[in-house]
């Protein structure tokens, strides 16, 4: 996720650096569904079957015992079931399913999802954040996943016995605190480089990269990734 977020805050310095750290990760080819399903969707499938199971057995008492770290208990569960709609949502959204090409075109399109095209990234993105609607659907998103991120790693700190003394957890309290502030504007960042950017100027910017990287054969020609509208283009 951090990573995820750096690379869509880098879009605040331009469309063509945004297009260079997407081009990075597509460089992986064939491997790329390999890498995404054995580090990010499997790890968070798990997760999220674990954590549902945990929402669906534990139980809250904030309102016998109001204290903060029974606040931080139940808003640890609630932003994580909040996470997994987001997340599921989120990929359903750009990107329509996982590499599964037949659902994107049979499926996800004609509901006007899978609205994200690698060699047009930010001009997609930007597309697909237009309006408020889905800026503020993933604003809301992206803070559940940076509390559950940074409140998770603080429990995970007294669980595996990293800080156990009062002290030391209000130490963790504040660095993970500080740390999820951090991350936090990132995502924001991210969203709003999305919000500012310049459709046609980007296309233009990513047309030319494109076109680069067919004439110099980095890159094989596959019109099937890029932007409908940018095809349709002379």
């Amino acid at each position: 996720m951090v990573v995820h977020l750096l690379v869509n805050a880098s879009l605040l310095n331009g469309p063509a650096t945004f297009q260079q750290n997407v081009n990075s990760i597509h460089a992986l080819g064939k491997l790329l569904p390999l890498v995404e399903w054995t580090f990010i969707f499997v790890p968070i499938l798990f997760h999220a079957i674990v954590g549902v199971w945990i929402v669906y057995t534990g139980k809250s008492n904030t309102a016998q015992y109001p204290y903060a770290a029974n606040w931080r208990y139940t808003l640890q569960r609630a932003t994580g079931m909040v996470a997994i709609v987001f997340i599921f949502l989120h990929v359903f959204h750009l990107h329509g399913w996982i590499h599964a090409d037949w659902f994107k075109t049979g499926v996800a399109e004609p509901l006007g999802m899978a609205n994200f095209r690698p060699y047009n990234a930010a001009s997609t993105l930007a597309m697909a954040l237009s309006g408020w609607g889905w800026p503020v659907f993933y604003l809301v998103g992206v803070a559940a996943c940076v509390y559950h991120l940074a409140n998770g790693i603080w429990t995970m700190g007294i669980t595996w016995g990293l800080w156990v003394t009062p002290q030391s957890q209000a130490n963790a309290s504040k660095v993970c605190g500080l740390g999820g502030i951090l991350l936090m504007l990132v995502g924001i960042a991210s969203i709003a480089g999305a919000k500012i950017t310049n459709v046609d100027e980007a296309r233009s910017i990513e047309d030319s990269m494109y076109q680069s990287r067919i004439e110099s054969k980095e890159l094989v020609d596959t019109p099937h990734k890029r932007s409908k509208k940018v095809e349709a283009e002379p």
